[in-house]
């Protein structure tokens, strides 16, 4: 399940992707649009600093910004260093893996089969969808009702 640290750090992101090149954003700017604690805010924003997904400045002017570009980050890669494994459970992890300990033959669980197949179509979904593609959706469905409202 998504956390809210997961979907705030999302939100957090398709805003810096939806910013002009050479733009940054203070976190209180995100934190009031998306009604996102600032504290919490600014200890995912550290969470995904660290991780290579954004660049931080300090200062006058600074703020965050996107450390490479919105097509090349995938919400499988952002979910995981915040949520941790996409699978529902331990045993269909490939990450962390861990085996049950209630499951005499972990090849004939039934549970298990079908949460590696959960496990997949998760991951099939997120790790090919980029934070460009994400913000797209947004602008489809715009585009969908300003149409609507424009031939009816």
């Amino acid at each position: 399940m998504l956390s809210m640290k997961g979907k705030y750090g999302l939100k957090a992101l398709c805003h810096l992707a939806g910013l002009p090149p050479g733009r940054m954003a203070q976190s209180i700017e995100i934190s009031e649009k998306y009604g996102i604690s600032k504290k919490f805010l600014d200890a995912i924003l550290g969470d995904l600093r660290h991780s290579g997904f954004v660049h931080a400045r300090k200062g006058r002017g600074g703020g965050y910004c996107l450390a490479r570009s919105p097509d090349t980050i995938m919400v499988g890669q952002v979910m995981r260093v915040l949520d941790g494994p996409l699978a529902p459970i331990h045993c269909a992890s490939r990450t962390a893996y861990d085996r049950c300990r209630d499951c005499p033959d972990e090849n004939a669980c039934v549970v298990r089969l079908t949460m590696l197949e959960v496990r997949e179509a998760i991951a099939d979904v997120l790790d090919n969808k980029s934070l460009t593609a994400m913000r797209q959706m947004v602008d489809d469905e715009r585009d969908d009702i300003a149409e609507a409202l424009l031939t009816s």
